[in-house]
């Protein structure tokens, strides 16, 4: 009926300032729901004949399957990198029955589909279908597993468009950070090596390649993650049945431990030119199987974990230095480091640094409030369930805590640890791990622009 009739009135447009308030004031907050837990897990995990060890969940929200593949991938050898990242990119090129045609549309007819990538420390399968074709994923990556041919005009191809990627990856401002980052911290550790040379890539053969195959991709020491509409037990009698041929002798290689981070100087590196500066810094951090993960985990989500973090309202909020501040774990089998990091225009390198160092040195000395242990916390529980509420979200976790060591009843239990977590402990772990002291790390900007500021802060080392 129309506004003339006298029986409705028209409005317009409200935003979201008028929508909030009513005639006696601003609209309350509904109080926040009762934290969720997590839940039980229909799991079975078991060893088959080969060595792999199967972890197999059922997860019944939609009619699909996720799966991940997890094989430790270490090597010494300096050209190592170059091998397995054109191991990983051409896994998938053909075997000795199907070329890569014949893969992809066996996987389009589950509506399935399978990647690989490579690290210094693994290489991961990742794959998924609907559930009724996972007996088509399984048998498909049991013949690249045991028969990936890399065919010479494949991989020649893979090699090339890899060398152009290494090209422009190297030509990026965070790549350049992250590399004087990984020597900073772990000098010719293998792990410093996540990007190959271009040159040690043009210079592999198929040959090479699958010789590494043959050595290195293996059942033994690795770990299966299946998670969807499946029975567990039968799941895991299927890849018993169809990945049974894989099978060869000798065990999957973890990384060599890392070095312990000792806090050192910052070192200066010049990018002659730059508008920017790269600011990471690092140091050792607290491992998932220590009892005081959970308060170091609170305490760095206090720091800058997320975006109402003590370094985003500085930084960003207050300073307006940067768009995005923020530090994050990183976990290897044998450990832990946190990374701090930030990018900044030339002219408040300094002065961000500065802030950096005050907001590690005001947590290791001004214990978090209440209020923001509080929302930490929140967040901390809230963002680990909703990742698992997802049938990528659980086998990517439950793939990530294999390569620890821990399994999923250290992840049913984490949102209890963490809700028992009190300011007290929060206070302990920031002063023995979050001093300003114990930080070492880089800052890439241009030398001749920044280098005087930040001398007479002190603490930096380079040009």
């Amino acid at each position: 009926m129309s506004a003339a009739t006298g029986s409705s009135t028209v409005r317009g447009h409200r935003d979201a300032a008028t929508i909030g308030r009513t005639p006696a004031g601003p609209r309350e907050l509904p109080p926040l729901g009762r934290a969720r837990t997590a839940g039980e897990l229909e799991l079975v995990e078991r060893t088959v004949s080969s060595g792999l060890r199967v972890v197999a969940v059922a997860r019944r929200t939609v009619p699909t399957v996720e799966l991940r593949l997890r094989i430790p991938f270490a090597g010494e050898e300096r050209t190592r990198a170059a091998r397995a990242e054109l191991l990983a990119s051409s896994l998938l090129s053909g075997t000795a029955t199907r070329d890569r045609v014949r893969i992809d549309d066996e996987l389009a007819a589950i509506g399935g589909d399978i990647g690989a990538g490579v690290d210094p420390e693994r290489l991961l399968i990742s794959g998924s279908a609907l559930a009724a074709g996972l007996p088509t994923l399984l048998e498909v990556l049991a013949d690249v597993l045991t028969s990936a041919a890399y065919p010479d005009g494949e991989f020649a191809r893979e090699r090339e468009r890899l060398v152009e990627r290494i090209l422009v990856a190297r030509s990026q401002p965070r790549m350049v950070a992250r590399e004087a980052l990984q020597r900073r911290r772990y000098g010719d550790h293998p792990a410093t090596r996540e990007l190959p040379e271009s040159d040690d890539v043009s210079a592999v053969s198929p040959s090479e390649v699958r010789a590494l195959h043959a050595a290195a991709v293996l059942p033994a020491g690795s770990t299966l993650v299946l998670v969807g509409d499946v029975d567990p037990e039968k799941a895991i009698a299927l890849v018993e049945e169809i990945l049974g041929a894989w099978s060869p002798p000798g065990t999957a290689t973890e990384m060599p431990p890392l070095p312990s981070l000792t806090g050192r100087d910052l070192l200066l590196v010049h990018r002659p030119g730059a508008v920017q500066s790269q600011l990471r810094f690092s140091a050792d951090a607290v491992p998932r199987t220590d009892p005081d993960y959970p308060a170091y985990q609170l305490a760095n989500l206090v720091l800058g974990g997320y975006f109402s973090s003590r370094l985003v309202e500085n930084l960003r909020e207050d300073k307006g230095y940067t768009y995005s501040a923020h530090s994050m774990l990183e976990f290897s089998p044998s450990g832990a480091a946190l990374l701090v990091e930030t990018d900044v225009t030339t002219e408040v390198t300094a002065a961000a640094v500065l802030e950096t160092r005050y907001e590690l040195a005001r947590l290791s000395a001004v214990p978090p409030t209440e209020a923001e242990l509080e929302s930490a916390r929140n967040y901390a529980v809230g963002s680990l369930l909703i990742s698992l509420d997802s049938q990528p979200g659980l086998a990517a976790t439950l793939c990530a805590l294999s390569g620890v060591g821990l399994d999923a009843h250290w992840l049913r239990g984490h949102p209890a640890r963490l809700a028992e977590v009190t300011t007290e402990q929060v206070a302990q772990v920031a002063q023995r791990y979050f001093t300003p002291t114990v930080f070492t790390g880089v800052v890439v900007g241009d030398a001749d622009v920044t280098g005087a500021r930040l001398r007479a802060l002190g603490g930096i080392e380079g040009p």
